[in-house]
């Protein structure tokens, strides 16, 4: 296999892998919320507030992700 199709394969897998893990975070941090606010729809605030925090350091995690796969294409 060529060094350039080895590359390019990493950045692929380092993509792809890295953003499973912020999107199933983040279904799993959407499900809890919609079950806290199904059993007491009254903390609406502090779990609206909590899930947004959680998603955006879940999020932070895929841009990482594709911060090193870009870094894989154009470097390595």
């Amino acid at each position: 296999m060529e060094p350039e199709a080895v590359k390019f394969l990493a950045a692929g897998l380092a993509i792809g892998l890295g953003a499973l893990g912020p999107g199933i975070g983040i279904g799993i941090l959407g499900y809890g919320a919609m079950q806290g606010l199904a059993r007491n729809p009254e903390a609406r605030g502090p779990i609206q507030t909590n899930m947004i925090l959680a998603i955006a350091l879940a999020e932070a995690i895929g841009i990482y992700a594709l911060i090193v796969a870009i870094i894989l294409a154009m470097v390595a």
